[in-house]
């Protein structure tokens, strides 16, 4: 089997998850605010994650014959916290779209195909996560209060 397409996706992965651990520590670091509190955590949770699976799969790239890339694409940051949930959606959208083309060209290699399968469940759990928290209800429209009641 020709290890160079997959090793090639990989690489690409492996760049956008270095990205991913740059974007989500300046989030964290430069948020303010009220809601500092809650979201510099959640921020570096998630750069913790995307270096988590940088590992796993520069290491995946070394056991198919390859050699990791050490480099990162342009990151994306702000202020404004909105606009900072927005960058971390498309992120992690990206990043399903990048573990989902590896999957198909891993096809025939099941064990590499669960593994990515693995990330790729963590990656669709943080476009879930990002939808969830960008929408538009009224308790974030106006943030919570007493008031605000579910159900």
């Amino acid at each position: 089997m020709d290890n160079q397409p997959i090793i090639d996706q990989l690489n690409e992965i492996l760049k956008h998850e270095w990205t991913g651990v740059a974007q989500y520590s300046q989030a964290g670091f430069i948020i303010e605010g009220i809601w500092r509190e809650v979201y510099a955590d959640h921020f570096l949770g998630d750069a913790k994650e995307s270096f988590g699976h940088a590992q796993l799969v520069g290491d995946k790239i070394v056991a198919l014959g390859g050699v990791p890339v050490a480099t990162r694409n342009e990151i994306k940051q702000s202020r404004d916290l909105k606009e900072v949930l927005e960058f971390s959606l498309a992120f992690e959208a990206k990043a399903v779209e990048m573990y989902t083309k590896a999957i198909e060209l891993a096809e025939g290699n099941r064990a590499l195909v669960v593994f990515l399968e693995d990330i790729l469940k963590e990656e669709q759990d943080g476009v879930d996560e990002y939808t969830k928290l960008l929408r538009d209800t009224p308790a974030t429209q106006s943030g919570l209060t007493s008031d605000s009641k579910v159900g």
